[in-house]
Formats: structure tokens, C-alpha cells, sequence
């Protein structure tokens, strides 16, 4: 972790200055049985189409979750996220990543491979603008896939993707719960130092809090943030899960909500999710948590695909709430 600090301080690389976590993209199976499941649990409203991808407004947005069906050659599960930068330039990201290591490619099409980049030019069929939306995506060390945008980006037209539904089409029943922002991705990588390394040179992102002896890394000016597992081997190597805010978080009214939509608690926070089951991991001291434990609860939708909830001022560190941060 202390090489990982000194190589940020030591490159002489220009960084791409981040604001936000964007969206997260999700790789589903039937996509109106996902759409009623997140629709009925939140009372999302569809802030823009792609073609037949929808993304599904958080809170007032452009935050948002797009969803669409996984083709023959994808896996279901989080298919990558996107964080956003001021000013944004196609030409002049794609020189900072060249300049950290990660080469352009000559097609936007297929598997990427580690460390490349590429651009999608998405068009009026795919909701994007007359003459194409630029969509910049990368991959890192473990080809985990990730899209830099403006920090107006909604997932619409125009050239920046930031021309969205006038009116959001809005969901068929108020939801049992209301997010209203993203708080952070947790990654499984196969070697830790290396990336915290990689993602503080190419990002600048300062250390928010330790879990244990991880750290946790602030996006733009925080509470959101990157968190890097070396957990991952050969077959979860990738987006491990995404995380929402709400208001009021109160483990016992989020487990009621999540049970009325078919959620199921199970009685341990450990072994493989199954879909639509909820469980709570109490985070200790030894984890830089609470005294008594900060509660952090996880669940699945239909597809088994993992995400966390936490209270709006989580920011991954200590206090009960996960809101004590440097």
C-alpha cells in the first residue's frame, strides 16, 4: 500500500481528474422480470433508452443502472460501470490512458483484453445522437471493463450523451424504498498493490478509509469510492458488486422492503449468492468499523446479481453508519 501511495506521488503522467460514479451496466436474463423487481423495489423511472438497453434513474440522476438482456456470448452480471470527469475530450483521455499504459484497439467490437481502449460511436438507433455519441471504454490489468464520461453523461443524445427523456418514463407503482445515488464498486483483482497502484496514477484518487488493511479509494471529492479486493481468482476476477444510498437506511424497514418483493434473508453472510436473497455482514473494528459492528446489507435480484445498500452518508468507513472517514 506505501509503494502504491509513492508511485502516485512519483508519476509524472497527467491524471484524468474523476467527479462521479455514473452507472453501473447490468447483463440480465429476462429483462421484464428484472425491470418489475427493481421497478417495484425502488420506483425507478427510465431516464433513456438505447436501443434495448433502458437505464433506470437514480434518485433525480443522471446516475442511473442500465439494464438489457446478455447476447449469446455474455455472461448475466455486471457487465461494467462508468465514472465521469469535468471538461471531457475523446482525444485527450485516450492520450492520458496511453500515457498509463493502456493502447488503443482497432475495433469496438469483440473481447478486449487487458489494458486497451476503444470508442463506440453510438448513434439514433441506439438512442444516440444525428452524428454519434462518443462512448469511451478501457479495460485495466484483469480486462475488467470500465466507460469515462462527461459528468453530465445520462445515457442519452447529443455529443456528450447528456440529452435525455424530458419526462422520464415513470415506473407502474411507487417503490418500497427510494435511492437516491451510487456509493461505490467493489472489484476482485488478482494482484491488489499493482492496481490501487494503476487506478492512483491514472485517477489521482486520494485514500478514503481502511477495511482492515485495504484501502479504499475516494472518487472525485468522495463519499463515493473504488474498492479493490485480492480476492479475485481465475473465475471472479471483476465487478464483485455495486453499492446504492438511501435516506433513513435502517436495516430492519430495508430487509421488510426487500422480503415484500420476494427477497429471502439467509442466515449467513458467507458462501455463493443465490438469487433473491438478502443477508447482513456487521463489520468490525478489526475491519475499520464500528465498536458493535457497522451493518452493511447485501442482496440479490433475480439473476443472483449482487448489490449492497447503505445509508446516504456512507462513505466505507467507521461509525454505524460506515460514515466516519478521514
Amino acid at each position: 500500500m506505501a509503494a502504491a501511495s509513492a508511485a502516485m506521488a512519483q508519476s509524472g503522467n497527467p491524471a484524468i481528474r474523476l467527479r462521479k460514479i455514473n452507472h453501473v451496466t447490468v447483463r440480465v436474463s429476462d429483462l421484464k422480470r428484472s425491470l418489475d423487481f427493481y421497478q417495484s423495489l425502488f420506483g425507478m423511472a427510465i431516464q433513456s433508452r438505447q436501443g434495448s438497453t433502458v437505464g433506470l434513474r437514480i434518485g433525480p440522476g443522471p446516475q442511473h443502472i442500465g439494464m438489457s438482456v446478455a447476447a449469446a456470448n455474455e455472461k448475466i452480471g455486471i457487465h461494467h460501470f462508468c465514472m465521469t470527469a469535468d471538461g471531457f475530450q475523446v482525444d485527450r483521455v485516450l492520450k492520458i490512458l496511453a500515457d498509463h499504459g493502456v493502447t488503443p484497439r482497432g475495433e469496438a467490437a469483440g473481447a478486449a483484453g487487458p489494458l486497451k481502449s476503444y470508442v463506440r460511436m453510438r448513434h439514433e438507433a441506439e438512442g444516440g445522437g444525428k452524428e454519434g455519441s462518443p462512448e469511451l471504454y478501457f479495460t485495466d490489468q484483469d480486462g475488467i471493463l470500465l466507460q469515462l464520461q462527461d459528468v453530465s453523461y445520462c445515457g442519452g443524445a447529443g455529443p456528450l450523451g447528456n440529452v435525455c427523456l424530458t419526462k422520464p418514463e415513470p415506473a407502474p407503482r411507487k417503490g418500497l424504498l427510494a435511492v437516491r445515488d451510487l456509493s461505490h464498486m467493489t472489484l476482485n483483482v488478482s494482484d491488489q498493490a499493482r492496481s490501487i497502484a494503476f487506478y492512483q496514477e491514472l485517477f489521482q484518487m486520494p485514500v478514503q478509509a481502511h477495511q482492515g488493511p485495504s484501502p479504499i479509494l475516494a472518487v472525485g471529492s468522495g463519499p463515493q469510492f473504488l474498492a479493490l479486493s485480492g480476492r479475485g481468482g481465475p473465475r471472479n476476477l471483476g465487478p464483485a458488486h455495486a453499492c446504492l444510498l438511501m435516506d433513513g437506511f435502517n436495516v430492519d424497514k430495508v430487509l421488510k422492503a426487500l422480503a415484500d418483493v420476494g427477497v429471502k434473508a439467509r442466515g449467513d453472510a458467507t458462501g455463493p449468492v443465490s438469487p433473491l436473497t438478502s443477508y447482513v455482514r456487521m463489520r468490525g473494528e478489526e475491519a475499520g468499523g464500528a465498536k458493535g459492528g457497522t451493518p452493511e446489507l447485501y442482496f440479490s435480484d433475480p439473476d443472483g446479481i449482487l448489490l449492497q445498500l447503505q445509508d446516504s452518508t456512507y462513505c466505507g468507513g467507521a461509525g454505524y453508519l460506515g460514515d466516519v472517514c478521514r
